[in-house]
């Protein structure tokens, strides 16, 4: 299987073709530096003829971001993806995009399955829910997979706060589950090898790290990792980005389980490593970046 990984700068895209190349597949990547103002009439050249499953693998999880570029949200979050996914169906290529538990409202009183109908409350959640929907109709082969919050997103609050020395103040009344980049890695790796080996499952799958959790107590889990200041405070408190946050997103993830035999992996294993990605990640954005 030939295996085209659409990617950025981000930790994962670099994070999984390493997990990847360490396979049977083929893998070919392509860099895509600045999704929201991707050329969409250009999908033939950048996609090779051989191609038989696109992994879109820009994971858009930060509803914060979203808001400040609503219009890049749209382009990066439904318009980049179902273009890819027209190119697909037009030439039998299957395609494995990437969705967020934003797509709910954190209503339900309960985990959410695979099934349950979006109804987001952000933009981030309301393209990506517009893009699950697009896909379902436009590509019958195809994996959605929803995934549980970004644990880089909140590491990387946590470093923010350190460095401006001001309390963090983060929402113990939302719940859910954290995945770490290393973890999604490991999921996607695993169905993409099944899906090698024959299996003709596709749909919607969900996939978080194992323990719920609020985001108040995530903080106070970030902030005591080894380098992390003792000095940092954090806060039971609703910040202003915290309406963006549904009171409840965590993921029923049975049904990747009982298909892939993908078992949840507790997310706190993963935070010391996924510290270390965002510092070699810190470091080869300042390499990137020309000298004043």
């Amino acid at each position: 299987m030939h295996v085209l990984v659409v990617h950025d700068y981000s930790p994962l895209g670099k994070v999984l073709l390493e997990r990847l190349r360490e396979t049977s597949l083929n893998v070919s990547p392509l860099l895509v530096s600045d999704p929201a103002g991707a050329n969409l009439s250009a999908l033939e050249s950048w996609i090779p003829e051989d191609t038989d499953l696109i992994v879109n693998a820009l994971w858009l999880a930060d509803p914060e971001a979203a808001e400040l570029d609503p219009e890049g949200t749209h382009r990066a979050a439904f318009s980049l993806p179902v273009a890819i996914a027209e190119f697909a169906r037009d030439r039998g290529i299957a395609l494995f995009q990437l969705s967020s538990c934003y797509v709910f409202d954190g209503r339900k009183q309960s985990g959410y399955i695979a099934s349950n109908p979006g109804h987001p409350v952000n933009e981030l959640g309301n393209w990506q829910w517009e893009c699950e929907q697009a896909l379902r109709t436009l590509l019958p082969r195809h994996i959605i997979l929803r995934t549980g919050w970004s644990l880089s997103r909140f590491i990387r609050k946590v470093q923010a706060s350190t460095a401006s020395a001001e309390a963090l103040a983060l929402p113990g009344r939302c719940v859910g589950q954290p995945v770490s980049v290393r973890d999604l890695a490991r999921v996607i790796t695993a169905v993409i090898q099944q899906l090698d080996c024959g299996a003709e499952v596709w749909g919607t799958f969900q996939y978080a790290g194992a323990e719920e959790i609020s985001l108040y107590e995530l903080g106070l889990a970030i902030a005591g990792l080894p380098g992390i200041p003792e000095s940092l405070h954090v806060v039971d408190n609703m910040p202003a980005w915290g309406a963006l946050e549904p009171p409840n997103t965590t993921l029923i993830c049975t049904k990747i389980r009982n298909t892939f035999g993908i078992k949840q992996f507790p997310w706190r294993s993963g935070l010391v490593e996924e510290l270390a990605i965002l510092r070699s990640e810190a470091k080869q954005v300042e390499a990137r970046t020309p000298a004043a």
